[in-house]
């Protein structure tokens, strides 16, 4: 019971952060600086895929072992990202870039953290079993 409720608490958490994503977001489209300053049209798109998926892991936080495959999503999409940002961070340094790695670090502990304490599979209940 200790790991379910340690789940939901970290699931309410990263809902919660995903889901505040939606400040950056409003910034970007406000005063159009994904076009005039930053001229990278990609980012308000990438960051609006974060707020649908935190909505998602606060609804999984009220009964993580109905919603397992979302937070195995969760999960894989966290590492997939850091993966991604990890040879970013790379290509940067090489081209004379400084660009930091703790993004990197803390996406990748949230994918950790969610596949470690991610709920093991129910069995199936056959129909006409009590």
């Amino acid at each position: 019971m200790k790991r379910e409720r340690l789940l939901q608490i970290v699931l309410v958490i990263v809902g919660l952060l995903n889901v505040g994503i939606i400040y950056f977001l409003y910034l970007d489209l406000r005063h159009s600086s994904w076009l005039l300053e930053q001229k990278n049209e990609c980012d308000p798109m990438f960051l609006s895929f974060f707020i649908p998926a935190g909505v998602f892991l606060l609804m999984a936080a009220r009964r993580p072992c109905e919603h397992r495959s979302m937070i195995a999503l969760a999960a894989w999409w966290n590492i997939s990202h850091s993966v991604v940002m990890a040879i970013q961070t790379v290509q940067a340094r090489i081209h004379g870039v400084h660009r930091d790695f703790t993004d990197v670090v803390v996406f990748m502990a949230i994918g950790g953290v969610l596949l470690a304490l991610l709920p093991a599979k129910q069995e199936a209940v056959a129909s006409g079993v009590a």
